[in-house]
C-alpha cells in the first residue's frame, strides 16, 4: 500500500500523505514524495502537499532512526535533500498543513512557496534540542532562511514549539484557516500561483533564494560528512 496519493487537478497536482498514523517521513514516504514530485515535473504541474486530518507529519520515522546504520543515515539525508529540492522546485509548491508539523515536517514547511495551516491546538516546530539532538547544519540553515531572527533563535537553540497562529508570526505558515477549509484554500493558492509564468516564477524564486540554496546545499554536505556518508 502506498502512503502518498498523486492526484492531478487541472493546473496542479495534490500529493496527499497518509500512512494512517503520524505521517512519518519514513524511507517509503520520502521515496513516494520524490516520485510524486517527479510526476508533477513531467506533467508540468504546480504542487499541493497535503497531510491527513490533524496531522501534516510527525517528522522522521523514529523506528528507523533508532535502528541506526545506513538506513537511518539515508533517511536523514533523503529528508534534507527533499527540502532542498522543494526550496528550488521548478513549479509553485503549496503546503496544506492539516495539523501537527514537528521536526523534519516543519522544515518542509520552511521549504515551499506558500503555507496554509489548520487553526487549532496543533504543534508546529523543531524539537531536536529538546530531545537531545544537536541541530544538524541543514536544520540551522533551513530555519535561518525563513524564520524571523527572534524565532530562529527560539527554534534552533530553545526548541520552542508554536501554535499555528504563532507559527504565522514565526514564519512557518503564511496564514491559518479552519481545519475543514485548509485543503480548499491551499488548492486556491496553488491555482493562482500556477497561473504565473512558470519560467519567470522559478527563475525569480531561485534568484531570491540563491544564498539560502547554497547554504542549505553546503550544510547537507557537512551533515553527510558528520554522518559518515560523504559522497
Amino acid at each position: 500500500m502506498g502512503v502518498v496519493d498523486y492526484r492531478p487537478e487541472g493546473s496542479y497536482a495534490v500529493l496527499a500523505m497518509d500512512d494512517g498514523k503520524a505521517n512519518v517521513l519514513s524511507p517509503q514516504m520520502l521515496s513516494e514524495l520524490g516520485a510524486g514530485l517527479d510526476r508533477a515535473e513531467a506533467d508540468g504541474l504546480a504542487v499541493v502537499l497535503l497531510g491527513r486530518p490533524g496531522m501534516f507529519s510527525g517528522g522522521f520515522d523514529l523506528a528507523t532512526l533508532r535502528g541506526g546504520g545506513p538506513a537511518s543515515v539515508d533517511m536523514l539525508l533523503g529528508g534534507f535533500r527533499l527540502a532542498e529540492r522543494l526550496l528550488g522546485f521548478g513549479a509553485p509548491v503549496v503546503a496544506a498543513c492539516t495539523g501537527h508539523a514537528i521536526a523534519m515536517a516543519s522544515f518542509l514547511l520552511l521549504s515551499v512557496d506558500y503555507r496554509v495551516g489548520a487553526a487549532g491546538t496543533f504543534k508546529i516546530g523543531a524539537n531536536e534540542t529538546a530531545i537531545g539532538l544537536v541541530m544538524p547544519a541543514f536544520g540551522v540553515e533551513i530555519c535561518r532562511q525563513r524564520l524571523t531572527p527572534a524565532h530562529f533563535q527560539r527554534t534552533v537553540i530553545n526548541a520552542e514549539i508554536f501554535t499555528p497562529q504563532e507559527a504565522v508570526a514565526a514564519g512557518y505558515l503564511d496564514r491559518t484557516a479552519a481545519p475543514e477549509d485548509v485543503e480548499a484554500e491551499a488548492r486556491q493558492v496553488a491555482e493562482t500561483l500556477a497561473a504565473l509564468d512558470r519560467n519567470t516564477h522559478t527563475s525569480t524564486k531561485r534568484r531570491a533564494r540563491e544564498q539560502a540554496l547554497k547554504a542549505v546545499h553546503d550544510a547537507i554536505a557537512a551533515d553527510a560528512v558528520a554522518l559518515g556518508a560523504a559522497g
